[in-house]
């Protein structure tokens, strides 16, 4: 028998004329699906407590980074001396930082805006990170199932979702690099071992893509 039927217990309970495949892969998307608003959900805590902040320095200096690129552009963004930063000298943002965590979250903030969702680029910032958990809990799941099989694909998204290193560095309001990079190193290793096994030259792109996404 299979080991996904065996935890799972309430197959039983699904209509019998959908086939068995059906019914493993409806299965795997219910158990993925509360696996990803589980791991969303456990990290708003600070949001239900304290509201919708910006928690520490290092995550309020790259929301002011995240407005100023919202704001300005990119280009202005990436040639900004920042007379606020390491007072009294300054900072020359563009060169110092690595971009993707606020060009990621600008690129949520146009994209609502573009559907005319009237949205504050700081609640962006806010939820990032617990969005991209649930991404995370996504290709954890991809990733493990090709190492090993389904089963332990979804006993890995699972674990992913309330493991407290994970937690701690991914809640809602710590707006550091941390938020994304952990999604992008996993969806790296992912696409390196589907190039490997493949070798196929779009799995490679994919994977060099992801890498300088990840940096």
């Amino acid at each position: 028998m299979d080991a996904l039927t065996s935890i799972l217990p309430f197959k039983q309970f699904l209509p019998s004329k959908i086939s068995y495949d059906k019914q493993e892969t409806f299965l795997k998307l219910f158990i993925l699906t509360c696996a990803g608003i589980l791991a969303f959900a456990t990290r708003l805590f600070s949001v239900l407590r304290y509201e919708s902040v910006i928690h520490e320095f290092d995550p309020y200096f790259n929301y002011r980074t995240t407005k100023f690129l919202a704001d300005e552009g990119f280009y202005s963004f990436h040639n900004w001396f920042d007379d606020r930063a390491w007072y009294p000298l300054g900072r020359i943002i563009g060169g110092t930082i690595y971009p993707g965590l606020m060009v990621t979250s600008a690129a949520f903030y146009h994209v609502l805006r573009w559907f005319h969702i009237t949205i504050d680029i700081r609640n962006v910032c806010v939820f990032l990170a617990p969005l991209f958990s649930s991404f995370t809990v996504i290709v954890t799941y991809l990733l493990t199932k090709e190492l090993k099989n389904a089963s332990a694909g979804l006993v890995a998204a699972c674990l992913i979702s309330i493991v407290p290193g994970y937690i701690s560095r991914s809640v809602a309001g710590s707006y550091d690099n941390e938020g994304i990079a952990i999604f992008c190193m996993l969806l790296t290793y992912y696409f390196w071992i589907k190039a490997v096994k493949s070798g196929s030259i779009m799995w490679s792109a994919s994977c060099a893509l992801a890498y300088f996404y990840m940096v």
